[in-house]
């Protein structure tokens, strides 16, 4: 037994009330996180960056914006460099839903010449939590993706378990239950793997899109270029799908202006609304 005299006890306990004096009296480092100006034509929104949480995301906006980065311009097909959102207009706006901006052509199919990968902690989402399928449904975050879940999850699981297209009714049906058992257990998180995205838990955590998020917009996993898009509502169903890099802290009611501009055909502005500049407060 570890016996401790009445003099190391008292220098033990002393010890301890330092250590915990200090500890109240050095205030936690918090993260930096920059702020952005997104100057527009119908006036200026402030966002906030989320530096610690995607720090390639953020850095590869900023240098964008400031003209430090070499991106291919699809109009020349030569590099350039120059503050690339500048001049750029929001090419898609759904009223309720989003707005988004970045893209060179203003179509939205174009971006820098590449493309990078997701920043998003799925577990600080829930998404390990969550299963895909809620009783015979699935879940609410991704009942629109059943095409998907047929051809990631059942389909390939059935073939795997010898079903073909010469099989039974019968064989199909007895095989199709079983599959159907499994994927139960499978979680959010595991459907969208399987979708090819790819979390990094490493991250300090990732934000929901919900109203006045930013985040980038993309083709599917990993195709991440110059695009983004300010929520003008929650979309749950959105969530693990895009980098969420940032928020509006001011000039949420341009955004709302933004998103309620008439539209034309491809959901395109019919008075453009353009980016005028993207700089550091």
């Amino acid at each position: 037994m570890l016996r401790i005299t009445a003099g190391l006890f008292a220098f033990v306990i002393a010890s301890m009330a330092l250590f915990a004096a200090d500890a109240e009296t050095t205030p936690a480092t918090k993260p930096t996180h920059t702020q952005v100006l997104i100057t527009t034509s119908l006036g200026v929104i402030t966002v906030e960056l989320y530096d610690d949480e995607a720090p390639k995301t953020v850095a590869n906006f900023l240098a964008l914006a400031a003209g430090e980065k070499v991106f291919t311009d699809p109009k020349t097909g030569m590099e350039s460099k120059r503050p690339y959102y500048d001049g750029l207009v929001f090419h898609r706006v759904i009223k309720g839903f989003m707005i988004q901006g970045g893209c060179p052509l203003g179509s939205g199919s174009s971006g820098p010449g590449y493309k990078f990968e997701d920043e998003i902690n799925a577990t600080s989402l829930g998404l390990a939590r969550e299963m895909a399928m809620v009783g015979d449904d699935l879940h609410p975050q991704c009942g629109y993706m059943q095409r998907q879940f047929m051809d990631t999850v059942l389909r390939p699981r059935m073939e795997a378990m010898g079903i073909t297209p010469t099989s039974t009714t019968e064989e199909k049906q007895k095989v199709f239950d079983a599959v159907l058992k499994e994927a139960r257990s499978l979680s959010l998180k595991g459907f969208y793997e399987k979708l090819g995205y790819v979390y990094n838990d490493s991250l300090p955590t990732s934000h929901r899109p919900v109203r006045g998020c930013l985040a980038m917009a993309n083709s599917g996993p990993n195709t991440n270029g110059s695009q983004f898009f300010i929520n003008l509502g929650d979309t749950p169903h959105l969530t693990g799908k895009h980098t969420i890099f940032g928020h509006v802290i001011a000039g949420m009611e341009i955004v709302d202006a933004i998103g309620n501009v008439p539209t034309a055909d491809a959901d395109r502005p019919a008075t453009p609304v353009v980016i005028q500049s993207v700089r550091k407060k």
